[in-house]
């Protein structure tokens, strides 16, 4: 984000366990005012846990949870001034809309009068205008997915927590509703954590990404960052696809001059800021398959050329999914407009270029 906004939700080396299984292992993190953070990770890596830590529905063994300048630890959920959105929505059906948005601020006894006005607002905030007289069941899923957002942000939280909100829709909407919820969280100045496994959800809607594993935070960074240079293999191969490629430091740059490293594929050249590099040293190569390029017939190709037979062929619409088999190492190579390129087929013969500017791990 381009000010610096002030932390309003601190994590501080956060445990727990299950029973012999240690499912949060030291989890520290923040999320600034206004801030939409997503914690993402595979199944198991504690993310939903860590939650529920924060909403209040579990405990911590120990660390500290932080709103706004205030350990919260002992607050109970609704008096956190936190709210969650489940998977499931948790809508009571047997209500309408209206009173669906209403139940929270009826229960913390608003006058009337305010809770009519709140729940126009908040209806016309999610674009559910007119609708507050219908019951749940008559609503698309979509539109259940608003009201489960607009009941949350009803009793106006400084906080609000989205578990996998999305994950009942369909592809397509989907893709509608992350812009909904991103334009409703850019529009109230919220601090908004997302939680889902879904990387490329996470990518077009956070501001920053806490990448989670096995109770621990691998790394915390921008999409940008977190994608162009992630800190290792397993973050690396989570977030989209990725060629890897194994090999040895032979020679280093002087200057602006590239360094040579050994592969399996023969010697590329790579540039690299990296500053503690030396000859011999084991690295990996990240190298994402939308960089590769695909020389045209007749092409020399650029510097890190090499001829591949074409593995596979998946189609996609917008994209080419090619698997480029390079004396035993197969490549995943993305190529865009096919409908004016063209599809290769399998058996080709063809040159790749592997760009000089990849990302480079340490061994």
């Amino acid at each position: 984000m381009s000010e610096e906004r002030k932390a309003m939700l601190v994590l501080e080396n956060i445990h727990k366990s299950f029973g012999r299984v240690k499912v949060l292992q030291g989890i520290s993190a923040e999320v600034k005012e206004g801030e939409l953070v997503t914690f993402l990770g595979p199944s198991g890596c504690g993310k939903t846990t860590l939650l529920r830590i924060i909403s209040g529905l579990t405990k911590p063994d120990s660390g500290k949870v932080i709103l706004d300048g205030q350990v919260i630890n002992d607050v109970t959920p609704d008096k956190r001034g936190i709210q969650m959105c489940f998977q499931n929505y948790a809508l009571f059906p047997h209500l309408t809309v209206a009173r669906n948005i209403s139940y929270g601020l009826e229960v913390h006894k608003w006058k009337k009068e305010r809770i009519k006005e709140r729940v126009e607002e908040l209806l016309h905030l999610v674009r559910l205008d007119g609708l507050g007289d219908r019951r749940i069941e008559e609503l698309s899923g979509g539109q259940q997915q608003r009201v489960a957002l607009a009941r949350a942000l009803a009793l106006e939280p400084k906080v609000i927590l989205l578990d996998e909100p999305l994950s009942n829709l369909d592809a397509n909407l989907r893709v509608q509703m992350r812009a909904t919820l991103r334009q409703i969280q850019r529009r109230v100045n919220i601090s908004t954590i997302f939680v889902t496994h879904d990387q490329v959800e996470a990518m077009t809607i956070s501001d920053r990404l806490v990448v989670m594993n096995r109770g621990r935070i691998e790394q915390v960074g921008t999409p940008v960052e977190i994608y162009e240079k992630p800190n290792n293999e397993f973050i690396a191969s989570f977030i989209g696809y990725v060629n890897i490629l194994e090999g040895e430091v032979k020679r280093i740059g002087k200057g602006t001059e590239p360094l040579v490293v050994s592969t399996q594929l023969g010697e590329l050249e790579i540039l690299s800021d990296e500053k503690e590099l030396q000859v011999g040293k084991h690295v990996y190569l990240v190298i994402r398959p939308e960089t590769i390029r695909i020389c045209d017939q007749g092409e020399e190709g650029e510097t890190n050329g090499f001829q591949g037979t074409i593995a596979s062929v998946t189609y996609a619409g917008s994209t080419v999914k090619y698997g480029v088999d390079i004396d035993g190492k197969e490549l995943t190579v993305d190529e865009y407009d096919p409908t004016t390129r063209g599809i290769r087929s399998m058996g080709d013969r063809v040159r790749i270029s592997i760009p000089r500017n990849v990302h480079l791990l340490k061994g």
